[in-house]
């Protein structure tokens, strides 16, 4: 009950919803509709998506078929789809931590509140929703091989480690947490307690199910020869006192894709606890809590380090460690913070003050905070979904430039180029993470005298590049210019000639281009409309 009344503004208001922005409505909800539309849903390792950077842009950087989310992009409208999602997830992460708090944590009747209100706040964690079950799905993955490893296990834990990778994602997550649990298991080893071959083949199991089912990931990591905008990603830049300071920030405060919301109550609960550990003398009786709460500080370090300088020698060695995000360690985090929390819940009854009554609080709180989370109250001062794909205002400028979308390309100033994407229109500038690097290169020339004018959008277009936007030096990393905007772009240098080069047509401005004609841009209209965040100023190359 709590969960649906969790997610009811989402069925309830539906398009007129308030969510996440940033790593969802400006990427990820566009690419599936544009996936699902492409005709490129089971294309081969080779395909690519048309619509995208003139066709350079590989299917495989779409993910899998095999997956749920995908699907249910394909089958419902984007709405419905998201409100199905987040119910999936959230019903899965509260009863997948339940078991694992109730059958291995902390087993017993007597702690059934601190149970159930455990998972019930692990479920209201606000997650990054289309990394689906790759962090939430995590308890349950964990109650599954701790079956299998105390040879308890049914089929039902076999279905679990099957199912799994088909609503979760391997590179964000699951690989952190199944290379933990082969450690685990070379621990065991180390100690004396046997092989495990039956935890052995379970930990195999389930990676080989995750190869299957992202097969396009595993094509692209090994047999692509191309390079790709990844081979220019660079981590290893922080000084060590500012790794020092992230590694607070983090333990703190947590990360944006893995949002705890754990500050306020449950860190000064753990703490409360490894206190009373530490006072009482309970290192041996309190060893997985002891272990929670050091392995969850161990987390926030690696994430940090992994980004000093450090690393730099070794970068230039081994380039995956460039390509591939190993701080991403720091996903365990949700899991390990609320089972430390409800250990540290069970402690506090235990020998604490108020004992039982102040456990209670602690978990109502936290629920009753995370409540506050919800999107519909942190995002409402954003654009609603339909504000921001703003269907009818595309609309009517696709009937006004009256030709074929797939006869001309266009890019976008102050607009993410997801709401293009999503609204049909052929894009040469993009939001992917793994796409040819001759194409940012290229695209790179239209903005080279911008990005020379601003520092910051240089290094993080050349540093990273996952953002192959129209960069200005005037508006740096804005992307949501609303229609109530009183900027104006008054020294724009772009060169237009590689951007018609490149396909480009027409530009989507959500501001005025004071100096248009200097490059080679003519204003062909102003769009507005009531039901849309933007104001679009229709530049066309002369």
């Amino acid at each position: 009950m709590v969960i649906a009344v969790y997610l009811s503004p989402l069925f309830i208001l539906q398009e007129n919803a308030h969510i996440r922005v940033h790593d969802n409505l400006d990427s990820n909800l566009a690419w599936y509709k544009v996936l699902a539309k492409s005709g490129e849903m089971f294309g081969s390792v080779h395909a690519v998506i048309p619509q995208i950077i003139n066709g350079q842009l590989s299917r495989n950087a779409f993910g899998t078929e095999y997956s749920v989310i995908v699907w249910l992009y394909s089958l419902f409208p984007t709405m419905i789809a998201y409100g199905l999602s987040q119910a999936l997830t959230r019903v899965v992460a509260f009863f997948g931590m339940y078991l694992l708090l109730k059958d291995h944590f902390m087993p017993g009747n007597k702690w059934l509140t601190i149970q159930i209100g455990s998972a019930l706040a692990f479920a209201l964690t606000p997650f990054w929703p289309s990394g689906m079950l790759s962090t939430l799905g995590m308890p349950l993955a964990l109650w599954a091989f701790l079956n299998i490893r105390k040879h308890e296990d049914t089929w039902k834990d076999y279905l679990v480690l099957t199912m799994l990778p088909l609503y979760a994602s391997i590179v964000l997550g699951f690989f952190f947490f199944l290379s933990a649990m082969g450690a685990f298991w070379l621990w065991d080893v180390i100690r004396g307690k046997g092989w495990n071959l039956r935890f052995l083949f379970a930990i195999s199991y389930m990676t080989g199910i995750f190869m299957l089912v992202e097969y396009r990931l595993v094509y692209s990591f090994l047999f692509s020869s191309e390079p790709n905008s990844r081979d220019e990603y660079f981590h290893a830049h922080l000084p060590f006192w500012r790794a020092v300071r992230l590694f607070f920030k983090n333990y703190m405060l947590g990360h944006t894709h893995v949002m705890t919301v754990h500050t306020l109550i449950i860190l000064p609960a753990t703490l409360i606890a490894i206190y009373i550990v530490y006072s009482k003398k309970l290192w041996e009786k309190e060893k997985l809590y002891v272990f929670l709460f050091g392995f969850n500080m161990f987390l926030s370090l690696w994430y940090a380090f992994w980004f000093y300088e450090g690393w730099l020698p070794l970068t230039k060695i081994f380039h995956f460690m460039d390509t591939f995000n190993f701080a991403r360690y720091h996903f365990l985090r949700p899991m390990v913070i609320y089972a430390s929390f409800a250990l540290a819940l069970k402690i506090i009854s235990t020998h604490g003050f108020d004992r039982l009554k102040m456990a209670k609080w602690l978990v109502v709180s936290q629920i009753a905070f995370l409540g506050l989370m919800n999107d519909e109250i942190i995002y409402r001062e954003k654009p609603t979904v339909k504000e921001f794909f703003a269907e009818d205002l595309f609309t009517e400028v696709k009937d006004y430039i009256g030709l074929k979308p797939e006869a001309y390309r266009v890019a976008s100033i102050g607009i993410h180029p997801a709401v293009s994407q999503y609204n049909g229109f052929y894009t040469i500038d993009t939001y992917n993470n793994f796409y040819p690097l001759s194409y940012k290169h290229q695209f790179r020339k239209i903005i080279e005298k911008e990005l020379a004018k601003n520092k910051t959008i240089e290094k993080y277009y050349d540093k990273w590049g996952g953002r192959c936007y129209l960069f200005t030096a005037q508006l740096g990393k804005r992307y949501m210019l609303k229609k109530d905007s009183k900027r104006h772009l008054k020294h724009l240098q772009l060169n237009t000639e590689v951007f018609k080069e490149m396909g480009g047509r027409y530009i989507f401005s959500a501001i005025p281009i004071d100096n248009a004609k200097q490059n080679k841009l003519l204003l062909e209209k102003v769009f507005t409309s009531k039901n849309a965040a933007w104001k679009i100023y229709l530049y066309k190359t002369m």
